[in-house]
């Protein structure tokens, strides 16, 4: 993708929630726990490549119930113990397996995180 840069940050976290059908709230309480990637300077702006991140979160936390620690010790190995290809290849497979669900099973989330 020459044209576009999945790591540039353009997209805010109501954009995030719309694009996952997620409910704002979630993802601010996500933010809150230090699951979601950092954010540079004083917008809080997110990538295509954030986004995904996001959303393998979204779908440990909220449809596997993965508690915060949980999330947290995956989102570690996965950034220290998994190369590249495989790091695409499980993110790729989680976005297949969200496309799957109902959007009451998205909408509906999981609130007691």
């Amino acid at each position: 993708m020459g044209l576009i840069d999945v790591d540039k940050p353009i997209i805010p976290l109501s954009g995030v929630a719309q694009m996952l059908n997620a409910k704002l709230r979630t993802l601010r309480m996500y933010e809150e726990k230090g699951l979601l990637p950092t954010c540079e300077g004083n917008k809080k702006l997110y990538s295509i490549n954030d986004l995904r991140i996001i959303a393998f979160v979204h779908y440990l936390a909220s449809f596997k119930k993965v508690n915060a620690n949980g999330v947290r010790f995956v989102l570690e190995l996965l950034n220290e113990h998994v190369d590249k290809e495989q790091k695409e290849a499980l993110l790729s497979s989680v976005e297949e397996a969200m496309e799957k669900l109902s959007p009451k099973e998205i909408e509906g989330g999981f609130e007691d995180f």
